[in-house]
């Protein structure tokens, strides 16, 4: 089995080449979406995340997300000590999944997958990439976010440079190159790998 890595900065379209991954045949783990799933159900990882950062946690035993933003994405020492706490459950959780699934190719998608001990767990990296301003208007129109705070969040990620110059393959999201057709080549190259 090949346990691929893939990411971006925010914007890029990771979850948009997850979802054609998925359609044409192979498993995808949403890191994000796990990470929620696992910090609102995961009662010892409540626990640590409550004693480091104190009551993230609505009424209903929701993780707070825009007040635990709020907290970490603008002092790095509090997003390093998230990210701690958060990653190791969340790569536990990842290898378990990888281990029942049938595909020869598992695919995790992850923005922040260079920063993370999530590098470790996989073969190889595929980066998403689009000009930061195609970036910053996507997300603008999706999540209704201000461009300041999107701004923000890039600041915090790894350069798209740095992310490219560290990937094995690259998928070019920018609007002016069909995504399938790139895909279909990386997953050929990919099998040939097996």
């Amino acid at each position: 089995m090949i346990k691929i890595g893939i990411t971006g900065g925010i914007g890029s379209g990771k979850t948009v080449v997850c979802s054609l991954i998925e359609k044409m045949g192979y498993p995808v783990f949403n890191a994000d979406e796990e990470s929620k799933q696992l910090c609102n159900t995961y009662e010892p990882l409540k626990q640590k995340l409550i004693s480091s950062f104190g009551n993230i946690y609505t009424p209903q035993g929701e993780l707070n997300k825009p007040f635990f933003a709020s907290i970490i994405f603008n002092n790095p020492e509090k997003l390093a000590l998230a990210n701690s706490i958060i990653h190791p459950e969340l790569i536990h959780y990842f290898e378990k999944w990888a281990d029942n699934q049938k595909s020869k190719l598992v695919f995790i998608e992850s923005a922040i997958l260079l920063e993370s001990i999530f590098v470790s767990a996989i073969d190889n990296i595929v980066c998403v990439t689009a000009p930061e301003n195609v970036r910053i208007e996507r997300v603008m129109q999706q999540r209704n976010i201000p461009s300041k705070n999107i701004r923000e969040r890039i600041k915090n990620q790894l350069s798209e440079a740095e992310q490219i110059r560290k990937a094995d393959f690259l998928i070019d999201n920018g609007g002016k190159k069909l995504v399938i057709p790139q895909i279909e080549i990386m997953l050929e190259k990919l099998n040939a790998l097996n």
